[in-house]
């Protein structure tokens, strides 16, 4: 039991340090062709951006049932997937974007540096020059903010949408950058 639960544990750091490097290079890069879409507008209640999430349910499923047919220990495997996708879909989907049916954002503390972090990665056109490409770690906003002048020089001057997708209303995202 300690060991599964182990094995769970360790699954969600390491699928946040693969989200880390897929974020970065792959759906900004070669697979931007899906991810583009998540730094658009969106139009409707999914994006084709949500695509990798089910292509990442399908490899949980697949371990999981390959566990429970006795390739031990794929099925604590798949679940460490599992939980990371539903983390994922809270903090990321829920929390920064709002694809929720109510509005919550975060005044303090860790959640609140995960939503600024987040929305610094989307201050940026494009998917070149972006910043803080993790979903449940977030680097230290003043790092952010260093990071993206060095990489921009000042010139950057995205203005905030009102959209669920990529922004908050210009009230909420002018506070952010003052904060």
């Amino acid at each position: 039991m300690l060991t599964n639960t182990l094995i769970v544990l360790a699954t969600i750091v390491l699928m946040e340090v693969f989200s880390i490097v897929a974020h970065k290079y792959v759906m900004h890069g070669f697979g931007w062709g899906w991810h583009k879409s998540h730094h658009e507008p969106r139009t409707g209640w999914f994006e084709k951006n949500d695509l990798y999430a089910v292509v990442f349910a399908g490899v949980a499923i697949a371990l999981i049932w390959f566990g429970t047919r006795g390739f031990y220990p794929l099925q604590w495997i798949g679940a460490g997937m599992t939980a990371y996708g539903a983390l994922y879909f809270i903090a990321h989907d829920g929390l920064v974007h709002q694809r929720w049916p109510f509005r919550y954002t975060p005044r303090s503390g860790y959640l609140k540096r995960l939503y600024q972090a987040h929305r610094m990665h989307h201050a940026v056109e494009g998917r070149e020059g972006a910043v803080s490409f993790g979903f449940l770690y977030a680097p230290p906003v003043a790092k952010l903010k260093q990071d993206l002048h060095a990489l921009h020089g000042g010139r950057l001057q995205r203005q905030p949408r009102p959209d669920g997708a990529t922004s908050q209303p210009d009230a909420v995202a002018s506070r952010d950058r003052a904060n």
